[in-house]
């Protein structure tokens, strides 16, 4: 319901104002009803933002300036997951389980993985072949996340010729693809897991 009819409906049980289409009263009460009309747009949209979970635009902006870096994401959906996981760090976040979690902050699926040696770790990107678009800002965000004691080897993978050839058997039909040898090495089905 539209102010002006809210208020319409709040005053004709006085009997008092003429409340018909074209009157003085009528006018003035559309007038303040646009206005409140206004007004509720954006509260509804400052509620929005204000929310990390529905936030669009402004929002996302406001809490990214809270943070020392920006993650690297496509889409609002990966913004907000990134932004999340960003806000979870804490004094206590220094677990595998929470490490990983936490790296989630990047705006791209990093894992990090112990090596068996103390103080050395790998992390990789399982759901992007080759090195991730971005990866100087991903490096940053990462050796911000992870203790400062921690060295850091990045592991970057490319399809094998098996792979390949699961998606398109004949060299005919990797040409018909349009991928340059690179895009073939770099191609991903989104379902194959981090190669050992």
């Amino acid at each position: 319901m539209k102010f002006e009819e809210y208020l319409v409906s709040l005053l004709k049980p006085l009997g008092v104002y003429d409340l018909r289409p074209g009157a003085i009263n009528r006018g003035e009460l559309a007038a303040y009803g646009g206005s409140l009309d206004g007004r509720l747009a954006e509260l509804d949209d400052t509620a929005r933002e204000m929310n990390l979970t529905t936030a669009q635009g402004f929002g996302l902006e406001r809490i990214e300036a809270l943070l020392p870096y920006r993650p690297v994401c496509h889409t609002v959906r990966e913004r907000r997951a990134a932004l999340a996981a960003l806000l979870r760090i804490g004094g206590d976040s220094f677990t595998p389980e929470a490490i990983n979690d936490t790296l989630r902050g990047c705006g791209l699926n990093a894992r990090a993985e112990e090596t068996g040696q103390p103080g050395y770790v790998k992390v990789y990107f399982p759901d992007v072949a080759g090195i991730p678009e971005g990866f100087d800002r991903l490096r940053v965000i990462i050796e911000e996340i992870l203790p400062s004691h921690v060295d850091v080897t990045y592991v970057f993978w490319y399809n094998t010729w098996g792979m390949v050839a699961g998606w398109h058997p004949t060299f005919g039909d990797a040409a018909a693809s349009g991928l340059s040898w690179y895009g073939l090495a770099i191609e991903n089905d989104g379902n194959l897991d981090y190669p050992e």
